[in-house]
């Protein structure tokens, strides 16, 4: 059955979390759009892809303009905001276009002011990362917490969710991510059982089908509305 009521747009498509939240979001019938950087080799193939799960492509250019453009003609109502890189990234493709800067603050502040600029987008939602604060160690978490902060401020409605480890089927080879998902999860079993339930459902892993499920369930929840949650409500 289809929902009249949503039409969504997922930053990020191609990546993890998002290809999980596209085929959940055609699934349950919203008019979904896939967004794939026009520049991508691989854009012909995406647009087959997600064709082949009921959603289309929106190949819409990362400037301002573009932006606001698109998500005013396709009357988008929902924006997810999946997008991020990583060190191999970076190293394979270069640095300069694809540090944690330009893409983990860059992209999501861009696209929440286009989508605060867009009469019809009633919720933002903004996947960051547990221990993403005003105190975070290390250049990625400082750089998410910087993109929360553009997100908050930007006028829109906004949502945004802080996972831990996700886990599941990769489109790249992450086995470090992978082997630590296993070791945290074994370790704080443990600290549950041992009375520290708190610590356990925050920083447990998260798989990819669940953790979609959880930002499509937020995005339409009037309560979620100027929330940022953390992974014990992801699970």
């Amino acid at each position: 059955m289809q929902n009249n009521d949503g039409i969504a747009f997922v930053a990020g498509a191609t990546g993890f979390v998002g290809k999980a939240l596209v085929r959940q979001l055609a699934a349950a019938g919203w008019v979904t759009h896939a967004h794939v950087r026009p520049d991508s080799p691989q854009l012909a193939d995406w647009t087959a892809q997600f064709g082949a799960l009921g959603a289309q492509v929106s190949a819409a250019s990362w400037q301002p303009h573009c932006m606001r453009a698109e998500l005013a003609k396709l009357q988008v109502t929902h924006v997810f905001c999946c997008v991020g890189t990583t060190r191999s990234r970076m190293s394979r493709d270069g640095a300069a276009a694809n540090s944690y800067e330009a893409v983990d603050f860059g992209l999501p502040k861009l696209l929440a002011e286009a989508s605060a600029a867009t009469a019809t987008v009633v919720r933002y939602v903004y996947l960051s990362s547990v221990g993403a604060g005003p105190s975070a160690r290390g250049a990625y978490l400082q750089w998410r917490w910087k993109a929360e902060q553009a997100v908050r401020s930007s006028g829109v409605a906004w949502t945004i969710a802080r996972p831990s480890i996700i886990s599941g089927e990769r489109g790249e080879p992450r086995l470090g991510e992978h082997l630590a998902g296993k070791v945290v999860d074994s370790a704080l079993k443990v600290l549950g059982a041992l009375g520290a339930a708190t610590l356990r459902d925050r920083y447990r892993s998260t798989d990819d089908g669940a953790l979609a499920r959880a930002l499509l369930r937020l995005a339409t929840d009037p309560q979620a509305a100027g929330a940022t949650v953390e992974s014990e409500g992801l699970h």
